[in-house]
């Protein structure tokens, strides 16, 4: 499946804004052949926008749900994003997945919160592995922090997930989570995983771009500038088969020996 990768921070504080460059991107990728445009975390909102999280947190039933999904009607084309959710009031930071034909297929509750401020801004998810298939592959979600910790993307692998989408918010200097982190986490976990970041300033953050889509083989099948753009690679069920065959991890574990780890 031909999956596009939206390199971008939209427009911080305009959900209509960042809906518009959704729309944009989405139409390229459909036009380029994707099955799935995956965009940042907090695509819709923006990241560093204070206690506007709180106010512009919805449902994940709610209008902007709807907006996306009308965006993926329109272009035939599955949509991950990011965004703030509100269950009552409680504030989740989120990633949703949205089908070609509008249906809310999976919603993700961020589970590892980096640093004081997405601490003071929302409460931790308790769900590790959330999935759905799509296209002929099993899709996971996952949000930044929580693809560096090995047990969260080892419990994808366990749970049969082909292609780990992770919207990002990674910042300077943490570059190297892009650059080796993440094509190691797809060649020890043999799975596809789609890491799609923010860019630029945005308050007192730089985010540093270099959105990535690794293989199970461990190299990057694309990967971003440091600049706003569309990258396009392909999640190939055939090579994952052969690729899982050839590198026998999961079946090789012993966890009887593992418990210490918890």
């Amino acid at each position: 499946m031909r999956t596009a990768l939206l390199q971008s921070s939209g427009r911080p504080g305009s959900v209509v804004e960042n809906l518009k460059v959704l729309d944009e991107a989405a139409g390229r990728a459909a036009a380029a052949g994707a099955g799935l445009v995956a965009a940042p975390e907090m695509f819709l909102t923006g990241y560093a926008i204070g206690d506007d999280i709180a106010r512009l947190a919805e449902p994940a039933d709610g209008d902007w749900a709807d907006a996306v999904a009308e965006i993926a009607t329109r272009h035939g084309v599955a949509v991950v994003y990011g965004y703030p959710e509100r269950e009552g009031e409680t504030v989740y930071n989120s990633a949703q997945l949205i089908s070609a034909d509008g249906t809310r297929l999976a919603n993700y509750r961020k589970t590892h919160l980096f640093g004081c401020f997405e601490r003071d801004h929302f409460t931790p998810g308790e769900q590790p592995v959330v999935q759905a298939d799509l296209n002929g592959l099993r899709i996971g979600l996952m949000i930044c922090y929580d693809v560096e910790f090995p047990e969260n993307v080892r419990a994808h692998a366990l749970a049969g997930t082909d292609l780990l989408v992770v919207p990002t918010a990674q910042m300077h200097p943490f570059q190297f989570v892009a650059e080796s982190v993440v094509p190691v986490r797809a060649f020890e976990n043999q799975m596809y995983v789609a890491y799609v970041n923010r860019v630029g300033p945005e308050g007192e953050l730089e985010f540093v771009g270099l959105s990535t889509l690794a293989g199970p083989d461990g190299i990057a099948r694309t990967r971003a500038g440091r600049g706003e753009e569309l990258v396009l690679a392909d999640a190939d069920p055939d090579f994952l088969a052969a690729s899982r065959e050839a590198n026998p991890y999961l079946k090789d574990r012993r966890p009887g020996l593992y418990g210490s780890l918890v």
